[in-house]
């Protein structure tokens, strides 16, 4: 695998749901905002739908309270919510507009997201209609956003300065970032999801799933997340 280049400064992280950066994106944005990287959140969705036992009105509020300390514990001090309804996301030019929109916005050099490929890595599982239909929204919004003749309505500059796109836990992934040292606050992060977790009820161990996932990823390297790098 390559090395994910970090000769920027400003990186916008986009996906789905509360919790999507925290299952290893976070790590990475620990390692960076380290380095004195600014990196913002923009959440579609504020997870409503995530928690079968609890009222989306509650589950609305807990959720966004958590991505914020989530956010926050990996260095990041601004979290957006486009406060999309959760579990419904649809492809189409409505939800480019608005990921442009953020785009224009905040000028990232790299823009991050989750995983818009039907199977996670070694084909496990089927990936999630939210992720899929996300993650390529995300792909397609950084050329849009570069388009001064689209999405004119919208009032704000181009911004073409978009660099790469990284997509995180994807199957074709090709490009990691080194999270030695910065693996305990990507932990951290995902364990901030606390009454997401008790929730579920089965048990889950977000300090045990990280490592064993950041673990033997690269040869030579003790913790990795890995990315798919596209070049837009």
């Amino acid at each position: 695998m390559d090395v994910v280049p970090e000769d920027w400064q400003r990186a916008l992280a986009i996906v789905a749901h509360p919790d999507d950066l925290e299952y290893g994106a976070s790590a990475a944005v620990a390692r960076w905002t380290a380095q004195g990287k600014t990196v913002v959140q923009v959440l579609a969705t504020r997870g409503e739908a995530g928690i079968d036992s609890m009222d989306p009105d509650d589950v609305r509020a807990v959720r966004t309270r958590e991505q914020i300390e989530a956010a926050r514990r990996v260095g990041v001090d601004t979290v957006e919510f486009l406060d999309l309804a959760d579990g419904v996301l649809e492809y189409g030019l409505p939800l480019r507009r608005l990921l442009a929109g953020a785009i224009r916005r905040h000028r990232p050099e790299v823009v991050v997201s989750i995983n818009f490929r039907e199977t996670w890595p070694g084909g496990a599982g089927f990936n999630m209609a939210d992720h899929r239909v996300l993650g390529l929204a995300v792909a397609d919004a950084v050329r849009d956003a570069a388009n001064r003749w689209v999405f004119r309505d919208l009032e704000l500059e181009p911004w073409q300065g978009v660099r790469f796109a990284l997509f995180g836990a994807s199957p074709q992934a090709a490009h990691y970032v080194d999270v030695t040292g910065q693996l305990d606050a990507g932990i951290a992060s995902l364990q901030a999801h606390k009454v997401y977790f008790e929730n579920l009820g089965d048990g889950f161990d977000p300090a045990a799933f990280l490592t064993e996932m950041a673990s033997d990823q690269v040869e030579g390297v003790t913790h990795a997340v890995t990315f798919e790098l596209i070049e837009l």
